[in-house]
């Protein structure tokens, strides 16, 4: 992402910023309190007053940051106390078109809705946000037929167990949260920045050919704009040089765009990567966001590829998601080319599925900028129906399949 982590967003603490739903509560509330007899009420805040206090009813939503390698266990027990804060010596008079004078009843009414509206919000932020951002895995739509939805769920199935078989199969992302920081001079460390610089100049033509031939795909080559904004993205995927290996990133990988020669890799990212078909996934991912670029370059690309993933799985994959979802695509993809330009003895379905083991995780969750990464795996064997025909099968089918 730009100026931000891609994996774990650790550095900057994007997946914290995010907007709490239930805004629209905001004059039921303030009114409700006027009624009970809290007439002093800074209303130049109210909106911003009831945003904060709804922000407690949806902390186990995945827009809340946690710390890292830390997720909610259990969802906390919360107490229906709205407290009111007022700035010195501010009082604001009753509201001009009600009564001043109130009978007990009408009192005890009052307080009665405020609990009701309250407890609407907390439904409406906790039952819609988690059934709407798929959060956690969830079975593909209707979307597919029920032959690819099971071709699909068989091929994770492949990808996982292999990971657990091979020697050289990914860490789960969830694992290496757990791991304890890991120094950038140890063994582990150095091997895996080594292995990526290595890979470096091979992922950048690998993501120049993938992103022109996903150009071609959605018919996005007609544009002559389309076409001068991907080769300004391709320009800048040539110029990145360095991997840096930093402790802090842990888990993550990272790209600055004030610092487009060079992808931030945590070392304990580094260490739980130890194939290469592995790392070019993960170093495509981070060049993708390079070559979108401050100008939104593949902006279009995004899209096309966000509105059929979310045809096809009916999980809602926009913006920020889609964004991410496409360097998936493009990591998954050249490290399928990778694996045809190096042939060795391995089985097909070891060496494609390396792509993406470190999605194979038991805490499956994702936020509002990420799928779950299983879902992750879904949406991207939903993109790819071949891709999920040879870890079934071992082979490429006869002939090409399309996702829609």
């Amino acid at each position: 992402m730009r100026e931000k982590q891609r994996h774990g967003d650790a550095e900057t603490g994007r997946r914290g910023d995010r907007r709490t739903r239930g805004g629209g509560y905001a004059a039921l509330l303030v009114e409700c309190l006027w009624l009970s007899g809290c007439t002093k009420i800074n209303l130049r805040g109210y909106a911003s007053l009831v945003r904060r206090s709804l922000r407690f009813f949806s902390l186990p939503r995945k827009g809340i940051a946690f710390p890292q390698g830390r997720r909610p266990s259990r969802r906390r027990r919360i107490s229906l106390r709205l407290i009111v804060a007022l700035p010195p010596n501010r009082r604001v008079s009753p509201l001009p078109h009600l009564p001043v004078s109130l009978s007990p009843l009408l009192h005890v009414s009052a307080s009665l809705l405020l609990v009701i509206a309250l407890l609407s919000s907390a439904g409406f932020a906790q039952g819609r946000g988690s059934a709407r951002k798929g959060s956690h895995s969830r079975a593909l739509a209707e979307g597919m037929s029920s032959e690819a939805r099971e071709l699909v769920e068989k091929a994770i199935e492949v990808i996982c167990t292999e990971r657990r078989k091979d020697p050289k199969g990914s860490h789960p992302i969830d694992e290496m949260q757990s791991r304890p920081s890991l120094p950038v001079y140890s063994a582990e460390a150095v091997a895996g920045a080594q292995r990526a610089q290595r890979l470096l100049p091979l992922a950048r033509d690998l993501v120049a050919a993938t992103i022109e031939k996903l150009a071609i795909e959605y018919k996005l080559q007609q544009t002559k704009s389309f076409n001068l904004n991907l080769q300004r993205a391709i320009a800048r995927v040539q110029i990145v040089r360095r991997v840096k290996p930093d402790m802090a990133s842990r888990d993550n990988a990272s790209v600055f765009l004030r610092r487009p020669q060079t992808i931030t890799f945590g070392t304990i990212f580094l260490a739980g990567l130890p194939s290469d078909e592995a790392m070019i996934s993960v170093l495509a991912h981070e060049l993708v966001h390079i070559a979108d670029g401050d100008r939104d370059s593949l902006r279009l690309l995004f899209r096309a590829i966000g509105n059929r993933a979310s045809g096809l799985t009916g999980m809602k994959i926009h913006q920020q998601r889609a964004e991410e979802l496409t360097c998936d695509l493009v990591g998954a993809m050249a490290a399928r080319s990778f694996v045809s330009e190096t042939p060795d003895y391995s089985a097909l379905p070891k060496r494609i599925s390396r792509a993406v083991q470190h999605n194979c995780v038991e805490d499956d969750e994702g936020d509002e900028d990420h799928l779950s990464p299983r879902n992750t795996i879904r949406a991207l064997l939903a993109l790819n129906p071949s891709l999920a025909h040879e870890l079934v099968y071992g082979q490429t089918p006869s002939r090409p399949t399309r996702s829609n």
